[in-house]
């Protein structure tokens, strides 16, 4: 790790990357299996209830917009978003404004929390033996999804900042944080291939190459930028943390 010392945040962007990733689905995908095992009242189909699961820290906090919606499932088909945001505003857990947007009813805010309540015990099982670095961990994302408000696009701007409770556990903010900022990456993959003159379609369809090298190039400068506002032996100390929590 000492070597990283000298890693700018455009080579530190693709080292922490997939650790964000590993993290952010170790703690989902336990949760999606203990909603499985208990279902929730007031559900929709269960493609919808996933949707409505990925969505929960931006709608606790704040409505969707149909333009942010669509930035966040960029590659999905748009029929089976449409589909989903059906299904939950015919299950009442969501209204829908005449603009479109998305914005949770009563019953929808208590599914939410229940979903929100379980990602926090699912959180503090999970890094149960880490719990004394959670809260250095927590507070360095914490600076990262601020800083990354300034270059994020509109599906950073739908997810972030992440709903957050006086009261949440470390382990739970180190975790929505890290959820949301996926999403600071995902924007900058895409004004990275929007730039090159590509789309949603074409993009999956490139091979390996020179254009697709560029591509990851220019998505790490990108979203390597809030990673600028950590100083080296903090970047360090994240990557670090993060790297030797399980899941």
């Amino acid at each position: 790790m000492a070597d990283l010392a000298d890693v700018s945040p455009e080579r530190y962007a693709p080292l922490i990357a997939p650790v964000v990733e590993r993290l952010t689905l170790a703690v989902v995908n336990r949760a999606l299996a203990r909603a499985v095992s208990a279902p929730m009242p007031s559900a929709a189909a269960p493609d919808a209830m996933r949707t409505l699961g990925q969505l929960r820290v931006a709608l606790l906090a704040r409505d969707i917009s149909p333009a942010g919606l669509a930035a966040v499932y960029r590659y999905r088909d748009a029929d089976e978003v449409r589909r989903d945001v059906d299904g939950l505003h015919s299950a009442g857990l969501i209204d829908l404004a005449g603009d479109g947007a998305m914005r949770a009813t009563e019953r929808g805010r208590v599914v939410l929390t229940q979903m929100y309540q379980v990602t926090a015990e699912v959180a503090a099982e999970l890094w149960a033996a880490r719990d004394a670095s959670l809260a250095v961990l927590s507070d360095l994302t914490g600076q990262l999804v601020q800083a990354a408000l300034a270059t994020g696009g509109d599906a950073y701007a739908t997810m972030a900042p992440p709903y957050e409770t006086t009261d949440a556990s470390s382990g739970l903010l180190l975790h929505t944080r890290l959820s949301v900022l996926r999403y600071h990456r995902a924007d900058a993959h895409a004004a990275a291939w929007h730039s090159a003159g590509l789309t949603s379609t074409t993009i999956r369809q490139l091979p390996s190459g020179a254009a697709r090298d560029g591509i990851e190039a220019d998505t790490n400068r990108r979203a390597g930028m809030p990673y600028a506002v950590l100083n080296p032996e903090q970047r360090i100390t994240l990557l670090a943390g993060l790297a030797a929590l399980p899941g």
